[in-house]
């Protein structure tokens, strides 16, 4: 099964996509969607669209996953984090795909096995997990754990309905 993770940004959006088929798991691609910061919102937020749906139709993933968003100091931030995640759950459900949602401590939990990981200890254990990987940057190394983080958890899913 493939698995497209997605770390929601205006500026840069991290995706990953992995290859999961019972407990291993496969680097397949990762990259970072970028906007011009001088474009106007919508602009910016059409142009994560027509990204996200290039890196779908090329990669066909099964399933999706996109890191929650925490509220930042400053509310206007906070505001076109939340457009640029909407993009980032509009894109995989047009395609089709159910879309898993985990907050940042759960996939650094998940993939580090603490939830209070930073940026270094995730590109590092993104790496150990998947042998030849090698993340655009820390956006990118982020989808590839929230990827990661839906894969472990489909899995266990997996297993309790058969069980």
């Amino acid at each position: 099964m493939r698995v497209m993770g997605i770390d929601p940004g205006l500026g840069t959006m991290g995706w990953g996509i992995i290859e999961a088929s019972g407990s291993r798991m496969a680097h397949i691609a990762n990259g970072a969607c970028r906007t011009g910061t001088k474009d106007s919102l919508a602009a910016r937020l059409m142009d994560l669209h027509g990204q996200l749906t290039d890196i779908i139709l090329r990669y066909a993933p099964d399933a999706a996953a996109v890191e929650k968003t925490f509220v930042n100091r400053d509310g206007a931030g906070t505001l076109k984090l939340g457009q640029a995640r909407g993009i980032a759950l509009l894109v995989p459900a047009q395609a089709g795909l159910t879309v898993g949602e985990y907050s940042p401590n759960a996939v650094k939990k998940c993939v580090v096995g603490v939830g209070h990981a930073d940026k270094k200890q995730i590109d590092h254990m993104v790496r150990m997990q998947l042998p030849g990987a090698d993340p655009e940057g820390p956006d990118a190394a982020d989808a590839l754990a929230i990827a990661i983080c839906h894969a472990v958890h489909m899995r266990g899913s997996n297993a309790r309905a058969v069980a």
